[in-house]
């Protein structure tokens, strides 16, 4: 039997090691700061830069199995908070985007709400929850640009919730948790950006906004996605790729791959369409 991590032997030692790790990364990005190797985006802008890069909207209240619908419910509390943080949101040439460090701590005391999370691969609840929509939008934009991810992560090996009406690939998610697991990325290209968010009573709603169009566009899309069963378990497979393609000339410039997906189905498996098993 291996021996348990520090952060499982109980409450108190979790807390302790969240509290360790939110340090390392404050000291870690005041120090990369100072000596001049980060430069995290702060100043925001209400007048729009002219051209829109990419724009998405996700619903806020969504089907997930069998969910608290209460949770979805807080977690428009919660978006509605985060939200006015990011918007407007300049990242001009050189600075870097952190999601944690334009929204802050996520407590009661400001307002949030516990909503959905995901703890060691399953479903919890906790206070601030259900922000990680926030950032698989901001996640999608990105994508859909030159900006260069920089921190990013993902809920791995398992696949929580069934396909009810999704918009986006399987594996363009992502997974934070304050301050040490963020969602960022860089400016390296010549011109400003900007991200403007909005909550809506239904959707949130985001434009990734620059000074000029792009020569190039961007498209994501999966590969031979399927599910299997190995053993006892269900698991859903595929890829995910990134195609540039030349505005003027319709040429292809790099077909990248994204994620290559290999996870665990986590619920009933007779919700999968039968005809996607393999």
């Amino acid at each position: 039997m291996s021996r348990k991590l520090f952060c499982e032997l109980s409450p108190a030692a979790y807390r302790i090691s969240v509290c360790k790790e939110c340090f390392k990364r404050s000291f870690s990005d005041g120090f990369q700061s100072f000596i001049g190797r980060l430069k995290l985006a702060d100043v925001r802008k209400p007048a729009l830069l002219p051209a829109v890069i990419c724009s998405h909207q996700s619903l806020i209240r969504r089907r997930l199995g069998d969910a608290d619908p209460v949770l979805q419910e807080n977690k428009a509390v919660n978006l509605s908070l985060a939200a006015p943080k990011v918007d407007g949101i300049l990242i001009r040439p050189g600075e870097t985007f952190s999601f944690w460090h334009l929204v802050g701590s996520c407590t009661a005391k400001k307002g949030y709400r516990e909503g959905l999370t995901i703890r060691q691969g399953v479903p919890d609840r906790g206070i601030g929850g259900g922000l990680c929509q926030f950032t698989n939008l901001i996640h999608w934009m990105i994508l859909h640009s030159p900006l260069t991810i920089t921190e990013h992560h993902h809920h791995d090996g398992v696949d929580l919730f069934p396909d009810f009406g999704r918009k986006v690939p399987f594996g363009t998610g992502t997974s934070i948790l304050y301050n040490y697991r963020d969602y960022r990325f860089r400016n390296d290209t010549d011109q400003t950006f900007q991200l403007c968010i909005r909550v809506t009573d239904t959707y949130l709603c985001g434009e990734l906004r620059a000074e000029h169009s792009l020569p190039c566009s961007y498209h994501i899309r999966t590969e031979d996605e399927h599910f299997t069963r190995e053993g006892d378990a269900v698991f859903r497979c595929g890829s995910v790729w990134r195609d540039v393609i030349d505005k003027r000339t319709g040429n292809l410039l790099s077909h990248t791959l994204i994620k290559e997906n290999h996870a665990r189905v986590m619920y009933d498996p007779e919700l999968i369409d039968p005809e996607k098993f393999r």
